[in-house]
């Protein structure tokens, strides 16, 4: 059923003459109807009852939004080349006139040619349009259905330690891991929601990064000058390491064709928490990873064995999920985010073994760089009982690699498309875990997505498929430099960013407005040497530009005087220590490089003027 649904001043129509041999038998009047929601309605050939049902039920909790109660359904067939017969169609507007209670409807003559004016209202609820088909709540189901097979999954925690041995969870000692034990907990309860917002979200506003977007759907952020700044640093970063390792970098659409053939299966059997658009008869929902779009591009390639493992990778911007409303919280948990997605078809479980390997040292070699260290995450690895006992070898290996226990989780049979999935958790201050990195070896969607490679004995066969974020999302990384902050504010060290990251990393302050010149020239030496500098400009006090450019977390402030411009070194503020340091200007330059070497740079997002930046008020 389509349905174009306007609220309206008033409507006017007249009936004409009849249109088809099976139409209403009336009176020809014109009506006018005032203040009014006029839904014209196509009935097309798949529809029934429940189908009218629900669509009335929609239309009156839209007209609720709008306060109106008073509608008018129109049959209209130019919405839809697929109509019902006369009499279905007929049937069910009658259903729809009947099932509406609350409301005073009316509705037009069935099979009349009208003539007709009507005046829409101007606001952004006036207008909107409808599809509802006999299949959603068939896909309802067959999703509620994959979701209470998944929850009855039977799986063992354990403890898996350096030396290879396999602990029950009850009896370990988690004295010197406590937040490994946080861990734990947290994925036995499986309570995502808050209670309160984590520091993260105080900082992020005050620094000016991000902030909720009233506008928008819960879970989809706004972020300012200096939180794009940062997310494009992160991206360039993580795709630079990507692209190092190998992969080729594609673009895929963001949405999706629920009832492709490749896609329903894997939609059903691994359900997530959907946006649904349907347009022009399909029913499409928004990426919630990027397998899909990288999976049908794989598909349409000529593989051999010889371009094997293929490593596709895109960083989505955006991937969507329709987390519930209590797990959405600052930048830790969205609905929409920034997801590198890195996808290696392999040939044999031996080469995917090799390629998880690699991935894996490629994963913690990103977070090390965002400035996210091995003592900072906990690894929970999942696998199935019969991976295990065959690979046995290359868990253990990657288990003392990490130097740390880490949590197990054991499945008896396979549910999921994967065989094995480790990821490194965040635990914040709340004791939330978070995934940052990850890995899967999939065993099922190289068959799914009739993806095949021509072996060395010309034999077509389908990949095995690793999916490796080697950071996870973007916006998550952030929270987690955040959190990290956080802990170090309140442990009595000064928060800071790495100073690749850090959205300024120098401020000059000219002690008077004569000394501006010089403070320009020397932003236009560190410049052009990729240092991010700005100059403090505004007409305030030496002593208050310098407490700003400390709540900003600047890491460098030079104040510039006369004592300044006619010596060759500078007497530096380092926020790491305590103490100024003097330095050249090229003794300056040198070591900041020195420090940021092997990162992206970009220019200054907020222009180089302090006075002539916007108040962000958050």
């Amino acid at each position: 059923m389509r349905i174009l649904q306007l609220h309206c001043d008033y409507v006017e129509y007249t009936p004409v003459k009849k249109e088809i041999k099976s139409a209403e038998e009336i009176i020809p009047e014109s009506k006018r109807l005032e203040e009014i929601v006029v839904a014209f309605v196509a009935v097309e050939e798949s529809d029934n009852a429940d189908v009218a049902k629900r669509a009335i039920a929609e239309i009156s909790e839209s007209m609720k939004k709008i306060g109106c109660s008073k509608l008018l359904l129109y049959p209209y067939a130019h919405l839809s080349s697929k109509l019902a017969s006369p009499t279905t169609a007929l049937l069910l507007l009658q259903d729809m006139e009947k099932n509406a209670p609350g409301l005073e409807v009316y509705r037009s003559p069935f099979g009349w040619t009208k003539s007709y004016k009507l005046q829409v209202k101007g606001h952004p609820l006036a207008e909107n349009s409808k599809t509802i088909t006999a299949g959603d709540e068939k896909e309802k189901d067959s999703s509620s259905n994959a979701l209470k097979a998944e929850s009855k999954i039977q799986s063992y925690w354990h403890i898996l330690t350096p030396d290879g041995k396999l602990h029950d969870i009850d009896k370990f000692n988690f004295a010197k891991y406590q937040n490994l034990e946080v861990l734990a907990k947290y994925e036995a309860a499986k309570k995502r929601a808050v209670d309160e917002p984590p520091p993260h979200v105080k900082l992020m506003k005050k620094l000016a990064i991000a902030d909720y977007e009233p506008a928008s759907d819960a879970g989809n952020m706004r972020f300012y000058p200096n939180g794009r700044l940062m997310k494009s640093l992160i991206e360039r970063y993580v795709t630079d390491k990507v692209m190092e390792y190998g992969g080729f970098e594609v673009e895929t659409p963001i949405m999706y064709d629920s009832h492709h053939p490749s896609m329903e299966s894997y939609f059903h059997r691994f359900p997530a928490r959907q946006y649904s658009i349907d347009s022009e008869g399909k029913h499409l929902f928004l990426r919630f990873a990027a397998c899909f779009g990288q999976f049908l591009m794989a598909k349409d390639f000529q593989l051999s064995y010889k371009n094997m493992p293929l490593k596709l990778y895109e960083l989505t911007r955006y991937s969507f999920r329709r987390e519930q409303s209590g797990e959405l919280v600052g930048l830790r948990r969205l609905r929409a985010f920034t997801m590198p997605d890195c996808h290696a078809m392999c040939t044999d479980m031996n080469q995917a073994k090799e390629e998880f390997r690699k991935r894996f040292e490629l994963s913690r070699d990103v977070l090390t760089g965002l400035g996210i260290e091995n003592k900072d995450y906990e690894m929970a690895i999942r696998f199935t009982e019969e991976f295990y006992n065959e690979n046995k070898s290359l868990i253990e290996e990657i288990v003392a690699k990490l130097g740390k226990p880490v949590l197990v989780e054991m499945w008896k049979e396979r549910f999921f498309y994967f065989v094995l999935k480790w990821e490194f958790n965040y635990v914040d201050n709340l004791g939330k875990a978070s995934a940052l990195s990850t890995d899967q070896i999939d065993v099922e969607n190289g068959k799914r997505y009739n993806i095949d490679f021509m072996d060395d004995t010309n034999k077509p066969l389908n990949p095995i498929i690793l999916h490796n974020s080697p950071s996870g999302a973007i916006e998550r990384v952030i929270y987690t430099l955040l959190e990290k902050a956080a802990t170090d504010q309140r442990e009595g060290r000064k928060p800071m960013f790495p100073l690749w990251l850090a959205p300024t990393q120098v401020r000059l302050i000219p002690v008077k407005p004569e000394f501006l010149d010089y403070c320009e020239k020397l932003a236009d030496k560190l410049t052009e040497n990729e240092i991010r500098v700005d100059v403090d400009d505004r007409n305030e006090s030496v002593g208050k530009s310098i407490r700003d450019a400390e709540t900003e977390w600047i890491r460098y402030i030079i104040v510039i005087g006369e004592k300044e411009v006619n010596s060759t070194t500078l007497s530096i503020r380092d926020r790491k220590s305590k103490d100024p340091h003097n330095f050249s200007i090229e003794e300056f330059i040198a070591s900041i490089k020195e420090e940021t070497k092997g990162k992206p740079f970009m220019r200054i997002n907020m222009g180089r003027s302090v006075a002539k930046r916007p108040q962000i008020m958050v």
